[in-house]
Protein backbone atom coordinates (compact mmCIF):
# COMPACT_ATOMS: atom_id res chain seq x y z
CA UNK A 1 0.00 0.00 0.00
CA UNK A 2 1.98 2.97 -1.30
CA UNK A 3 1.24 6.57 -0.22
CA UNK A 4 -1.13 8.56 -2.50
CA UNK A 5 0.63 10.23 -5.42
CA UNK A 6 -0.40 12.71 -8.11
CA UNK A 7 -2.14 11.03 -11.05
CA UNK A 8 0.37 9.47 -13.44
CA UNK A 9 0.45 10.12 -17.15
CA UNK A 10 3.35 10.01 -19.58
CA UNK A 11 5.03 13.39 -20.01
CA UNK A 12 6.34 14.99 -23.17
CA UNK A 13 10.00 14.36 -22.33
CA UNK A 14 9.29 10.68 -21.63
CA UNK A 15 7.67 10.37 -25.08
CA UNK A 16 10.64 12.04 -26.75
CA UNK A 17 13.11 9.84 -24.89
CA UNK A 18 11.10 6.72 -25.81
CA UNK A 19 11.41 7.66 -29.50
CA UNK A 20 15.22 7.95 -29.22
CA UNK A 21 16.60 4.50 -30.08
CA UNK A 22 20.28 5.56 -30.40
CA UNK A 23 22.48 4.18 -27.60
CA UNK A 24 24.64 6.58 -25.61
CA UNK A 25 27.88 5.02 -26.84
CA UNK A 26 26.89 5.94 -30.39
CA UNK A 27 26.55 9.62 -29.41
CA UNK A 28 30.08 11.16 -29.39
CA UNK A 29 29.34 14.11 -27.09
CA UNK A 30 27.34 12.08 -24.58
CA UNK A 31 29.89 9.26 -24.67
CA UNK A 32 32.69 11.70 -23.84
CA UNK A 33 30.64 13.19 -20.99
CA UNK A 34 29.93 9.80 -19.40
CA UNK A 35 33.54 8.68 -19.72
CA UNK A 36 34.74 11.76 -17.82
CA UNK A 37 31.98 11.41 -15.23
CA UNK A 38 33.56 8.08 -14.21
CA UNK A 39 36.76 9.55 -12.68
CA UNK A 40 35.17 12.83 -11.58
CA UNK A 41 31.89 11.66 -10.01
CA UNK A 42 31.70 7.89 -9.78
CA UNK A 43 35.07 7.57 -8.02
CA UNK A 44 33.80 9.69 -5.11
CA UNK A 45 32.19 6.73 -3.34
CA UNK A 46 35.43 4.78 -3.83
CA UNK A 47 36.97 6.79 -0.97
CA UNK A 48 34.37 5.45 1.48
CA UNK A 49 34.80 1.94 0.09
CA UNK A 50 38.57 2.20 0.51
CA UNK A 51 38.19 3.38 4.10
CA UNK A 52 35.77 0.63 5.07
CA UNK A 53 37.82 -2.28 3.69
CA UNK A 54 41.12 -0.75 4.79
CA UNK A 55 39.97 -0.45 8.41
CA UNK A 56 38.61 -3.98 8.19
CA UNK A 57 41.96 -5.29 6.94
CA UNK A 58 44.03 -3.29 9.43
CA UNK A 59 42.49 -5.29 12.26
CA UNK A 60 44.59 -8.21 10.95
CA UNK A 61 47.84 -6.18 10.84
CA UNK A 62 50.11 -6.84 13.83
CA UNK A 63 52.04 -3.56 13.49
CA UNK A 64 48.80 -1.51 13.45
CA UNK A 65 47.45 -3.33 16.51
CA UNK A 66 50.73 -2.93 18.40
CA UNK A 67 51.10 0.77 17.48
CA UNK A 68 47.63 1.60 18.86
CA UNK A 69 47.65 -0.79 21.83
CA UNK A 70 45.56 -3.67 20.47
CA UNK A 71 42.23 -1.76 20.37
CA UNK A 72 39.07 -3.73 21.19
CA UNK A 73 35.44 -3.05 21.95
CA UNK A 74 34.66 0.67 22.36
CA UNK A 75 38.19 1.84 21.47
CA UNK A 76 38.15 -0.13 18.22
CA UNK A 77 34.69 1.27 17.54
CA UNK A 78 36.00 4.81 18.02
CA UNK A 79 38.86 4.28 15.54
CA UNK A 80 36.43 3.03 12.91
CA UNK A 81 33.59 5.48 13.70
CA UNK A 82 35.56 8.75 13.71
CA UNK A 83 35.50 8.85 9.86
CA UNK A 84 31.71 9.11 10.01
CA UNK A 85 31.86 11.54 12.93
CA UNK A 86 33.82 13.85 10.62
CA UNK A 87 31.19 13.36 7.92
CA UNK A 88 28.44 14.48 10.32
CA UNK A 89 30.34 17.70 11.16
CA UNK A 90 30.20 18.78 7.50
CA UNK A 91 26.44 18.33 7.00
CA UNK A 92 25.36 21.88 8.08
CA UNK A 93 27.72 23.41 5.48
CA UNK A 94 27.36 21.11 2.46
CA UNK A 95 24.19 22.67 1.02
CA UNK A 96 25.68 26.17 1.38
CA UNK A 97 28.82 25.24 -0.56
CA UNK A 98 27.09 23.17 -3.26
CA UNK A 99 24.21 25.59 -3.89
CA UNK A 100 26.34 28.74 -3.76
CA UNK A 101 29.53 27.68 -5.55
CA UNK A 102 28.17 24.88 -7.74
CA UNK A 103 28.42 21.10 -7.84
CA UNK A 104 31.92 20.94 -9.37
CA UNK A 105 33.57 23.27 -6.86
CA UNK A 106 31.94 21.43 -3.96
CA UNK A 107 33.46 18.15 -5.22
CA UNK A 108 36.89 19.79 -5.60
CA UNK A 109 36.66 21.31 -2.10
CA UNK A 110 35.77 17.97 -0.52
CA UNK A 111 38.50 16.16 -2.48
CA UNK A 112 41.20 18.58 -1.29
CA UNK A 113 40.13 18.03 2.34
CA UNK A 114 40.26 14.25 1.84
CA UNK A 115 43.76 14.39 0.34
CA UNK A 116 45.05 16.32 3.35
CA UNK A 117 43.26 13.96 5.76
CA UNK A 118 44.68 10.82 4.11
CA UNK A 119 48.26 12.15 4.31
CA UNK A 120 47.78 13.11 7.98
CA UNK A 121 46.36 9.66 8.69
CA UNK A 122 49.36 7.90 7.17
CA UNK A 123 51.82 10.08 9.09
CA UNK A 124 50.03 9.82 12.45
CA UNK A 125 52.37 9.78 15.45
CA UNK A 126 49.86 8.72 18.09
CA UNK A 127 46.24 7.65 18.61
CA UNK A 128 44.93 11.23 18.94
CA UNK A 129 46.47 12.27 15.61
CA UNK A 130 45.09 9.16 13.88
CA UNK A 131 41.58 9.89 15.19
CA UNK A 132 41.77 13.60 14.26
CA UNK A 133 43.02 12.84 10.74
CA UNK A 134 40.14 10.38 10.20
CA UNK A 135 37.64 12.99 11.40
CA UNK A 136 39.23 15.51 9.01
CA UNK A 137 39.12 12.97 6.16
CA UNK A 138 35.47 12.20 6.86
CA UNK A 139 34.60 15.90 6.91
CA UNK A 140 35.50 16.15 3.23
CA UNK A 141 33.64 13.13 1.87
CA UNK A 142 30.09 14.51 2.25
CA UNK A 143 30.82 17.66 0.18
CA UNK A 144 31.86 15.42 -2.69
CA UNK A 145 29.18 12.72 -2.30
CA UNK A 146 26.20 15.08 -2.20
CA UNK A 147 27.42 17.30 -5.04
CA UNK A 148 28.45 14.27 -7.11
CA UNK A 149 25.10 12.50 -6.72
CA UNK A 150 23.25 15.72 -7.60
CA UNK A 151 25.49 16.41 -10.62
CA UNK A 152 24.96 12.92 -12.06
CA UNK A 153 21.19 13.28 -11.78
CA UNK A 154 21.06 16.84 -13.08
CA UNK A 155 23.54 16.45 -15.95
CA UNK A 156 22.78 12.98 -17.31
CA UNK A 157 20.47 12.38 -20.27
CA UNK A 158 16.93 11.45 -19.11
CA UNK A 159 17.35 8.00 -20.65
CA UNK A 160 20.49 7.13 -18.61
CA UNK A 161 19.94 9.27 -15.49
CA UNK A 162 18.87 6.33 -13.30
CA UNK A 163 21.70 4.12 -14.57
CA UNK A 164 24.30 6.79 -13.74
CA UNK A 165 22.89 7.21 -10.24
CA UNK A 166 22.92 3.47 -9.60
CA UNK A 167 26.56 3.22 -10.70
CA UNK A 168 27.49 5.98 -8.23
CA UNK A 169 27.03 3.70 -5.21
CA UNK A 170 28.38 0.68 -7.10
CA UNK A 171 31.79 2.36 -7.29
CA UNK A 172 32.02 1.98 -3.51
CA UNK A 173 33.23 -1.49 -4.52
CA UNK A 174 36.14 -0.11 -6.56
CA UNK A 175 37.58 1.51 -3.45
CA UNK A 176 36.80 -1.43 -1.19
CA UNK A 177 38.53 -3.94 -3.48
CA UNK A 178 41.48 -1.57 -3.88
CA UNK A 179 41.76 -1.00 -0.12
CA UNK A 180 41.47 -4.69 0.74
CA UNK A 181 43.98 -5.67 -1.98
CA UNK A 182 46.54 -3.11 -0.84
CA UNK A 183 46.33 -4.38 2.75
CA UNK A 184 46.98 -7.94 1.50
CA UNK A 185 50.28 -6.75 0.02
CA UNK A 186 51.30 -4.38 2.85
CA UNK A 187 50.74 -7.20 5.36
CA UNK A 188 54.15 -8.44 4.18
CA UNK A 189 55.93 -5.16 5.12
CA UNK A 190 57.75 -5.83 8.43
CA UNK A 191 57.26 -2.38 9.97
CA UNK A 192 54.72 0.44 10.53
CA UNK A 193 54.49 1.18 6.81
CA UNK A 194 52.26 -1.90 6.59
CA UNK A 195 49.44 0.41 7.82
CA UNK A 196 50.85 3.85 6.98
CA UNK A 197 51.07 3.16 3.23
CA UNK A 198 47.41 2.13 2.72
CA UNK A 199 46.37 5.10 4.89
CA UNK A 200 48.13 7.54 2.53
CA UNK A 201 46.94 5.72 -0.59
CA UNK A 202 43.36 6.43 0.48
CA UNK A 203 43.89 9.81 -1.22
CA UNK A 204 44.00 8.17 -4.70
CA UNK A 205 40.29 8.63 -5.59
CA UNK A 206 40.36 12.27 -4.46
CA UNK A 207 43.48 13.01 -6.53
CA UNK A 208 41.70 11.55 -9.56
CA UNK A 209 38.64 13.78 -8.96
CA UNK A 210 40.77 16.92 -8.77
CA UNK A 211 42.64 15.96 -11.95
CA UNK A 212 39.39 15.55 -13.96
CA UNK A 213 37.48 18.44 -12.38
CA UNK A 214 37.20 20.64 -15.46
CA UNK A 215 36.53 17.92 -18.03
CA UNK A 216 32.86 17.92 -16.96
CA UNK A 217 30.38 20.84 -17.28
CA UNK A 218 28.39 22.34 -14.42
CA UNK A 219 24.81 21.26 -13.64
CA UNK A 220 22.33 22.95 -16.04
CA UNK A 221 19.82 23.24 -13.19
CA UNK A 222 22.37 25.04 -11.02
CA UNK A 223 23.11 27.41 -13.91
CA UNK A 224 19.39 28.16 -14.40
CA UNK A 225 19.04 28.84 -10.67
CA UNK A 226 21.81 31.45 -11.06
CA UNK A 227 20.10 33.11 -14.09
CA UNK A 228 22.56 31.58 -16.55
CA UNK A 229 19.98 29.89 -18.77
CA UNK A 230 21.92 30.43 -21.99
CA UNK A 231 24.87 28.41 -20.67
CA UNK A 232 22.47 25.73 -19.45
CA UNK A 233 20.82 25.49 -22.87
CA UNK A 234 24.21 25.18 -24.60
CA UNK A 235 25.09 22.24 -22.31
CA UNK A 236 21.73 20.56 -22.89
CA UNK A 237 22.02 20.99 -26.67
CA UNK A 238 25.60 19.71 -26.75
CA UNK A 239 25.06 16.58 -24.65
CA UNK A 240 21.33 15.77 -24.89
CA UNK A 241 20.93 16.62 -28.58
CA UNK A 242 24.50 16.05 -29.85
CA UNK A 243 24.83 19.72 -30.79
CA UNK A 244 21.60 19.85 -32.83
CA UNK A 245 19.89 23.12 -31.83
CA UNK A 246 16.77 22.20 -33.80
CA UNK A 247 16.13 19.17 -31.55
CA UNK A 248 13.20 20.00 -29.27
CA UNK A 249 14.33 17.89 -26.28
CA UNK A 250 16.82 20.40 -24.76
CA UNK A 251 14.37 23.29 -25.22
CA UNK A 252 11.57 21.41 -23.47
CA UNK A 253 13.99 20.35 -20.72
CA UNK A 254 15.02 23.98 -20.19
CA UNK A 255 11.37 25.12 -20.11
CA UNK A 256 10.55 22.45 -17.51
CA UNK A 257 13.59 23.39 -15.41
CA UNK A 258 12.70 27.10 -15.52
CA UNK A 259 9.05 26.58 -14.65
CA UNK A 260 9.72 24.01 -11.92
CA UNK A 261 12.30 26.29 -10.28
CA UNK A 262 9.92 29.25 -10.59
CA UNK A 263 7.00 27.42 -8.93
CA UNK A 264 9.25 25.90 -6.29
CA UNK A 265 11.00 29.19 -5.52
CA UNK A 266 7.75 31.16 -5.20
CA UNK A 267 6.32 28.86 -2.54
CA UNK A 268 9.40 27.73 -0.64
CA UNK A 269 10.67 28.67 2.80
CA UNK A 270 14.36 29.40 3.21
CA UNK A 271 16.92 27.38 5.13
CA UNK A 272 16.51 23.92 6.65
CA UNK A 273 12.83 24.60 7.33
CA UNK A 274 12.19 23.73 3.66
CA UNK A 275 12.48 20.05 4.57
CA UNK A 276 9.31 20.28 6.70
CA UNK A 277 7.38 23.09 5.00
CA UNK A 278 4.56 21.08 3.39
CA UNK A 279 2.93 17.69 3.82
CA UNK A 280 4.80 16.41 0.75
CA UNK A 281 8.16 17.67 2.02
CA UNK A 282 7.59 16.14 5.46
CA UNK A 283 6.89 12.80 3.80
CA UNK A 284 10.07 13.11 1.73
CA UNK A 285 12.11 13.93 4.84
CA UNK A 286 10.66 10.96 6.75
CA UNK A 287 11.49 8.55 3.91
CA UNK A 288 15.01 10.04 3.48
CA UNK A 289 15.75 9.69 7.22
CA UNK A 290 14.48 6.10 7.23
CA UNK A 291 16.44 5.21 4.10
CA UNK A 292 19.60 6.66 5.65
CA UNK A 293 19.14 4.26 8.58
CA UNK A 294 18.18 1.30 6.38
CA UNK A 295 21.13 1.68 4.01
CA UNK A 296 23.69 1.84 6.80
CA UNK A 297 22.14 -0.20 9.62
CA UNK A 298 20.96 -3.36 7.90
CA UNK A 299 23.94 -5.42 9.04
CA UNK A 300 26.15 -4.40 6.12
CA UNK A 301 28.71 -2.61 8.30
CA UNK A 302 29.10 -5.73 10.38
CA UNK A 303 30.61 -7.32 7.26
CA UNK A 304 32.45 -4.32 5.83
CA UNK A 305 34.03 -3.16 9.12
CA UNK A 306 34.17 -6.21 11.42
CA UNK A 307 34.65 -9.22 9.19
CA UNK A 308 37.89 -10.13 11.01
CA UNK A 309 36.19 -10.62 14.44
CA UNK A 310 33.43 -12.66 12.76
CA UNK A 311 36.02 -14.87 11.05
CA UNK A 312 37.77 -15.39 14.39
CA UNK A 313 34.45 -16.42 15.95
CA UNK A 314 33.96 -19.18 13.35
CA UNK A 315 37.54 -20.45 13.70
CA UNK A 316 39.47 -18.61 10.94
CA UNK A 317 42.33 -17.00 12.90
CA UNK A 318 45.22 -16.82 10.40
CA UNK A 319 45.77 -13.13 9.42
CA UNK A 320 46.73 -14.07 5.85
CA UNK A 321 43.47 -15.98 5.40
CA UNK A 322 41.49 -13.18 7.04
CA UNK A 323 42.73 -10.47 4.64
CA UNK A 324 42.16 -12.80 1.69
CA UNK A 325 38.56 -13.40 2.75
CA UNK A 326 38.25 -9.63 3.06
CA UNK A 327 39.44 -9.16 -0.54
CA UNK A 328 37.15 -11.94 -1.75
CA UNK A 329 34.15 -10.47 0.03
CA UNK A 330 34.75 -6.99 -1.38
CA UNK A 331 35.44 -8.24 -4.91
CA UNK A 332 32.26 -10.32 -4.87
CA UNK A 333 30.36 -7.29 -3.51
CA UNK A 334 31.67 -5.14 -6.36
CA UNK A 335 30.57 -7.68 -8.98
CA UNK A 336 27.12 -7.87 -7.35
CA UNK A 337 26.86 -4.06 -7.18
CA UNK A 338 27.76 -3.52 -10.84
CA UNK A 339 25.37 -6.27 -11.94
CA UNK A 340 22.45 -4.95 -9.90
CA UNK A 341 23.20 -1.36 -10.94
CA UNK A 342 22.77 -2.41 -14.56
CA UNK A 343 19.48 -4.23 -13.90
CA UNK A 344 17.38 -2.74 -11.10
CA UNK A 345 17.01 0.88 -12.39
CA UNK A 346 14.80 -0.58 -15.15
CA UNK A 347 12.14 -1.52 -12.58
CA UNK A 348 9.88 0.45 -10.19
CA UNK A 349 11.82 1.69 -7.16
CA UNK A 350 9.38 0.71 -4.41
CA UNK A 351 9.11 -2.85 -5.75
CA UNK A 352 12.89 -3.22 -5.75
CA UNK A 353 13.20 -1.89 -2.19
CA UNK A 354 10.61 -4.42 -1.02
CA UNK A 355 12.44 -7.24 -2.78
CA UNK A 356 15.79 -6.13 -1.34
CA UNK A 357 14.62 -5.87 2.29
CA UNK A 358 12.72 -9.17 2.08
CA UNK A 359 15.79 -10.98 0.75
CA UNK A 360 17.90 -9.50 3.54
CA UNK A 361 15.47 -10.83 6.17
CA UNK A 362 15.82 -14.34 4.73
CA UNK A 363 19.63 -14.20 4.42
CA UNK A 364 20.20 -12.69 7.88
CA UNK A 365 17.88 -15.18 9.55
CA UNK A 366 19.74 -18.09 7.92
CA UNK A 367 23.11 -16.52 8.84
CA UNK A 368 22.01 -16.16 12.48
CA UNK A 369 20.94 -19.83 12.65
CA UNK A 370 24.22 -21.00 11.06
CA UNK A 371 26.36 -18.89 13.40
CA UNK A 372 24.40 -20.13 16.41
CA UNK A 373 25.02 -23.74 15.40
CA UNK A 374 28.71 -22.99 14.84
CA UNK A 375 29.16 -21.43 18.29
CA UNK A 376 27.25 -24.27 19.96
CA UNK A 377 28.86 -27.20 18.12
CA UNK A 378 32.17 -25.66 17.00
CA UNK A 379 32.03 -27.57 13.68
CA UNK A 380 33.96 -26.28 10.65
CA UNK A 381 31.04 -27.10 8.35
CA UNK A 382 28.72 -24.60 10.04
CA UNK A 383 31.53 -22.01 9.87
CA UNK A 384 31.64 -22.38 6.10
CA UNK A 385 27.82 -22.09 5.99
CA UNK A 386 28.19 -18.73 7.77
CA UNK A 387 30.62 -17.64 5.04
CA UNK A 388 28.12 -18.68 2.36
CA UNK A 389 25.41 -16.45 3.83
CA UNK A 390 27.85 -13.56 4.29
CA UNK A 391 28.58 -13.77 0.57
CA UNK A 392 24.85 -14.16 -0.28
CA UNK A 393 24.19 -10.98 1.70
CA UNK A 394 26.03 -8.89 -0.90
CA UNK A 395 23.71 -9.37 -3.93
CA UNK A 396 20.62 -9.16 -1.68
CA UNK A 397 21.79 -5.79 -0.33
CA UNK A 398 22.75 -4.48 -3.76
CA UNK A 399 19.28 -5.01 -5.27
CA UNK A 400 18.17 -1.62 -3.98
CA UNK A 401 20.13 -0.31 -0.99
CA UNK A 402 23.27 -0.06 -3.14
CA UNK A 403 21.87 0.31 -6.65
CA UNK A 404 18.96 2.71 -6.16
CA UNK A 405 19.62 4.82 -3.08
CA UNK A 406 21.12 7.93 -4.72
CA UNK A 407 18.82 7.56 -7.73
CA UNK A 408 15.85 7.56 -5.37
CA UNK A 409 17.09 10.47 -3.25
CA UNK A 410 17.79 12.69 -6.28
CA UNK A 411 14.35 11.82 -7.68
CA UNK A 412 12.62 12.41 -4.36
CA UNK A 413 13.79 15.96 -3.61
CA UNK A 414 13.08 19.09 -5.73
CA UNK A 415 16.05 21.15 -6.94
CA UNK A 416 16.15 23.93 -4.32
CA UNK A 417 16.04 21.44 -1.45
CA UNK A 418 17.97 18.60 -3.13
CA UNK A 419 21.31 19.15 -1.42
CA UNK A 420 19.56 19.71 1.92
CA UNK A 421 17.58 16.51 1.37
CA UNK A 422 20.73 14.57 0.54
CA UNK A 423 22.41 16.12 3.61
CA UNK A 424 19.45 15.04 5.74
CA UNK A 425 19.79 11.51 4.34
CA UNK A 426 23.54 11.59 5.04
CA UNK A 427 22.95 12.76 8.62
CA UNK A 428 20.92 9.66 9.44
CA UNK A 429 23.13 7.37 7.36
CA UNK A 430 26.39 8.56 8.93
CA UNK A 431 24.84 8.50 12.41
CA UNK A 432 23.78 4.90 11.81
CA UNK A 433 27.30 3.95 10.67
CA UNK A 434 28.83 5.69 13.68
CA UNK A 435 26.41 3.93 16.04
CA UNK A 436 27.11 0.59 14.39
CA UNK A 437 30.86 1.19 14.50
CA UNK A 438 30.68 1.68 18.28
CA UNK A 439 28.06 -0.94 19.08
CA UNK A 440 29.00 -3.80 16.70
CA UNK A 441 32.32 -4.82 18.34
CA UNK A 442 30.74 -4.56 21.80
CA UNK A 443 27.69 -6.58 20.71
CA UNK A 444 29.81 -9.29 19.10
CA UNK A 445 32.01 -9.51 22.18
CA UNK A 446 29.21 -9.55 24.78
CA UNK A 447 26.25 -11.22 22.99
CA UNK A 448 28.08 -13.38 20.46
CA UNK A 449 25.67 -14.80 17.82
CA UNK A 450 22.60 -13.49 19.67
CA UNK A 451 23.59 -9.98 18.56
CA UNK A 452 22.55 -10.88 15.00
CA UNK A 453 18.92 -11.30 16.13
CA UNK A 454 18.71 -7.52 16.60
CA UNK A 455 19.39 -7.03 12.88
CA UNK A 456 16.80 -9.67 11.92
CA UNK A 457 14.09 -7.81 13.88
CA UNK A 458 15.18 -4.45 12.41
CA UNK A 459 15.09 -5.82 8.86
CA UNK A 460 11.49 -7.01 9.40
CA UNK A 461 10.59 -3.45 10.43
CA UNK A 462 12.21 -2.15 7.22
CA UNK A 463 9.93 -4.33 5.07
CA UNK A 464 6.81 -2.94 6.80
CA UNK A 465 7.99 0.68 6.59
CA UNK A 466 8.83 0.44 2.89
CA UNK A 467 5.49 -1.19 2.08
CA UNK A 468 3.41 1.56 3.69
CA UNK A 469 5.46 4.73 3.22
CA UNK A 470 7.84 4.57 0.21
CA UNK A 471 6.41 6.46 -2.81
CA UNK A 472 7.04 5.37 -6.41
CA UNK A 473 9.25 7.70 -8.48
CA UNK A 474 9.95 5.52 -11.52
CA UNK A 475 9.47 6.86 -15.06
CA UNK A 476 9.30 10.63 -14.45
CA UNK A 477 11.62 13.58 -15.06
CA UNK A 478 13.19 15.38 -12.10
CA UNK A 479 10.94 18.39 -12.75
CA UNK A 480 7.77 16.26 -12.74
CA UNK A 481 8.93 14.64 -9.49
CA UNK A 482 9.14 18.10 -7.93
CA UNK A 483 5.36 17.70 -7.53
CA UNK A 484 5.21 14.01 -6.66
CA UNK A 485 2.48 13.76 -4.06
CA UNK A 486 -1.27 14.18 -4.39
CA UNK A 487 -1.14 17.42 -2.39
CA UNK A 488 1.18 18.87 -5.10
CA UNK A 489 -0.99 17.91 -8.09
CA UNK A 490 -2.03 21.49 -8.93
CA UNK A 491 1.57 22.64 -9.41
CA UNK A 492 2.31 19.54 -11.49
CA UNK A 493 -0.59 20.40 -13.82
CA UNK A 494 0.87 23.89 -14.30
CA UNK A 495 4.25 22.37 -15.20
CA UNK A 496 2.63 19.99 -17.72
CA UNK A 497 0.77 22.89 -19.34
CA UNK A 498 4.03 24.84 -19.65
CA UNK A 499 5.88 22.03 -21.43
CA UNK A 500 2.90 21.42 -23.70
CA UNK A 501 2.93 25.12 -24.67
CA UNK A 502 6.66 25.01 -25.43
CA UNK A 503 6.08 21.98 -27.66
CA UNK A 504 3.31 23.77 -29.51
CA UNK A 505 4.94 27.14 -30.16
CA UNK A 506 7.66 28.15 -27.66
CA UNK A 507 10.22 25.61 -28.84
CA UNK A 508 10.08 26.89 -32.43
CA UNK A 509 10.74 30.45 -31.25
CA UNK A 510 13.86 29.37 -29.30
CA UNK A 511 15.17 27.40 -32.27
CA UNK A 512 14.86 30.40 -34.56
CA UNK A 513 16.78 32.52 -32.04
CA UNK A 514 19.66 30.03 -31.92
CA UNK A 515 19.53 29.26 -35.61
CA UNK A 516 21.54 26.33 -36.94
CA UNK A 517 24.29 26.72 -34.35
CA UNK A 518 25.84 23.37 -33.33
CA UNK A 519 27.36 23.14 -29.86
Amino acid sequence: MAPPLAAEEQGIIERLVAQDDVRWWNKPNLRRLYLFLVPFCLFIESTSGFDSSMMNGMQALDYWKEYFGHPKGGQLGLLVACYNLGAITSIPFVALVSDHFGRRKSIIFGSIIMCIGAIMQGLSQNLAMFIFSRIFLGHGIVYAIIAGAALLGELGHPKERAFLGSMFNAFFGVGSVLGAGIVVRTLLIPNDWSWRLPSILQAIPSVIQIAFAYTVPESPRWLVSKDRSEEALEILIKYHAEGDASNELPHIELAEIRKALEIENDSRARGWGELFQTKGMRHRSLVAAALGLFVQYSGNNLISQYLVPILEMIGITDPHMQVRYNVGSEAWGFIAAITMAAITPRYPRRRMYLLCSSCLVVVYTAWTIAQARNRITGSKETGYVVLVFIFLYKPAYCIAYNALTYVYMVEMFPYYVRTKGLSWFQLFGRSAVMLGSFVNPIGLEDLDWKYLIIYVVWLCFEVVFIYFLFPETYGKTLEELTFLFESEKEARDVLAATTAKVTKDGGEMEVREIGDKRA
